[in-house]
C-alpha cells in the first residue's frame, strides 16, 4: 500500500525499479546514482517535511540530511532483506530527519539551561514548559515511526498469511519453547540459503533445520508461524518494532 501510494506520487523515470538503480549505484554506478538523486528529490523533501510539519525546500538543513540519508539508502540496501528501496529509504529518512531535530533540541534546551540561571523565575517556567514540549516531541515522534514499522511489519506478515494482531496468539506458552524458537529464527534470518528459501518458497527449511537444532521437527512445525514472523523481523531494519516487541514476545 506505502509503496503503490510512493510510487503513484513519485514516479520512476525511464521505468528503470528504484531497486534495479539502488544496485547498480552500489556496484559503482555513477549515472545511476545520480538519476536517483535527482528523481527522488521530491520524495526526500516529501518525507521530511512529514517529520518537519512543514515545507521543505533545497535550503533547508533538514533536506541536507535527508539527501545525505537516501545515499546512505542507496548503500544500504539490500533486495533480500526489505521490501522495496523506497520503503526502506523513507524509514531511513525519517530516522536522521529525528535525530537531527532531536539534536537540535538538545543543543537548544542546553542554551536554555544555561540561560536560565540568570533569568527571573518566568523565565524559568517558560524554560520548562518548552522542554516539556520538546520531550513531547520526540515521544510522539518515536510512536509514530512505531506506527509506520507495524504497518510495514503487516505487509511483509501478509504475505504468509500471518497478521500482527496473530503474534501473541501464535507465540509459544512457555518462556523456553519462545526462546528457542527465536533462535531458530535468528538462524534463518542470518543464513542466506535459509533466508533465501524462505523469501522464495514462503515456508521454512524444516529439514536444514532439524538438522541444526536439538528440537523434534513437531515442534519446529508447531511454532512454524511463529519462528516465520520472528525470522522476517529480524532480517528487516524495522528497529523501532524490535525493540517494543523484544520486551513483549521474545
Amino acid at each position: 500500500m506505502l509503496m503503490a501510494v510512493l510510487v503513484g506520487m513519485f514516479g520512476r523515470s525511464e521505468n528503470v525499479p528504484a531497486e534495479e538503480l539502488a544496485l547498480m549505484a552500489q556496484n559503482g554506478d555513477d549515472t545511476a546514482l545520480h538519476h536517483l538523486l535527482q528523481s527522488y528529490s521530491p520524495f526526500m523533501k516529501k518525507t521530511a517535511a512529514q517529520v518537519c510539519k512543514r515545507f521543505i525546500d533545497d535550503h533547508d538543513d533538514e533536506y541536507s540530511i535527508a539527501l545525505s540519508a537516501f545515499h546512505e539508502a542507496v548503500q544500504g540496501y539490500e533486495k533480500e532483506k526489505n521490501a522495496s528501496f523506497l520503503t526502506f529509504a523513507h524509514l531511513i529518512i525519517r530516522r536522521r530527519v529525528i535525530d537531527f531535530i532531536r539534536k537540535e533540541s538538545q543543543r537548544t534546551e542546553f542554551v536554555h539551561d544555561f540561560s536560565a540561571s540568570s533569568n527571573e523565575d518566568a523565565e524559568s517556567s517558560k524554560w520548562i514548559e518548552e522542554t516539556a514540549s520538546i520531550k513531547n516531541f520526540n515521544l510522539e515522534k518515536q510512536a509514530e515511526i512505531r506506527r509506520e514499522e507495524i504497518a510495514l511489519y503487516e505487509a511483509m506478515l501478509k504475505e504468509f498469511d500471518l497478521s500482527f494482531q496473530m503474534l501473541a496468539k501464535i507465540a509459544p506458552m512457555h518462556e523456553d519453547a519462545r526462546q528457542t524458537a527465536v533462535q531458530i529464527a535468528q538462524m534463518v534470518a542470518e543464513t542466506e540459503e535459509y533466508r533465501e528459501f524462505l523469501m522464495n518458497k514462503r515456508k521454512l527449511p524444516i529439514k536444514e533445520i532439524e538438522k541444526m537444532v536439538r528440537v523434534s521437527r513437531k515442534t519446529i512445525e508447531r511454532n512454524r508461524k511463529y519462528i516465520i514472523a520472528m525470522a522476517l523481523l529480524l532480517q528487516s531494519d524495522l528497529h523501532y518494532l524490535k525493540d517494543y516487541l523484544k520486551e513483549r514476545l521474545l
